[in-house]
Parts: structure tokens; C-alpha cells; sequence
């Protein structure tokens, strides 16, 4: 059974930080892009950031550039989203998600192109 699993959430005060895990199971990942997605009570799921299958390409949505960094241990089947600087608007659910490519450049950002979920980790960030 493929499975990718979150951890690290929690609560954090404004300004703090905290660092999320994703562990893949059932199968090797290291040919798929990965991203992480959050969805907010009453709100879309949004694109976070993502990472190529090589790991040399990397895209993050504008309101966490220069906060958040994606990253990825292929031999450990895991990718990690370090959030800096945390905001109250970043309280949210964060899924990672996974899609296999031949392409080592590739980062989408749409969700119809991720085929694997995970279950999700609460971030909740207070004032």
C-alpha cells in the first residue's frame, strides 16, 4: 500500500517556526515531484511549495517565499517543508503529495497533478 505520511505540526506562536515530515511508503518516490499543499477552514487548498524528482528545482507560492524551504532525502523517501517566521494566515491543514515524472526539472503546482496524498498535519499559528 503507497502511503505518505505528515508530521510536525502543532501550535506556534506568530514569528515562530516549525518543521513538517513526509515519509513515503509502499514504494520508492525519488522519480516523482513532490509538494506540500495546505487548506484553511472555508478556503481552497492552495499550493505551498514543490521540489523536482533531482531536487535542484524548487517553487514556492508567493506569500512563503523567503519563509518556507522545501526539501527532499530521496534515500529516505522524504520530504521536509521548514517553515520560518510563521503567520496567523499560515494556520491551515498541510498535505504533501506526490506524481511520478520523467522530468528531472518538473515542479507543478496544480493539485490534479499530484497522484499521491497524505492525510494531512494542523498548523496552527497564534498571536
Amino acid at each position: 500500500q503507497v502511503q505518505l505520511v505528515e508530521s510536525g505540526g502543532g501550535l506556534v506562536q506568530a514569528g515562530g517556526s516549525l518543521r513538517l515530515s513526509c515519509v513515503g511508503s509502499g514504494r520508492t518516490f525519488s522519480a516523482d515531484f513532490m509538494g506540500w499543499f495546505r487548506q484553511a477552514p472555508g478556503k481552497e487548498r492552495e499550493f505551498v511549495a514543490g521540489i523536482s524528482r533531482s531536487g535542484r528545482e524548487t517553487l514556492y507560492t508567493d506569500s512563503v517565499e523567503g519563509r518556507f524551504t522545501i526539501s527532499r532525502d530521496s534515500s529516505k523517501n522524504t520530504v521536509y517543508l521548514q517553515m520560518n517566521r510563521l503567520q496567523i494566515e499560515d494556520t491551515a491543514d498541510y498535505s504533501c503529495a506526490a506524481g511520478f515524472t520523467f522530468s528531472p526539472t518538473a515542479v507543478p503546482s496544480t493539485p490534479t497533478q499530484y497522484t499521491y496524498w497524505g492525510q494531512g498535519t494542523q498548523v496552527t499559528v497564534s498571536s
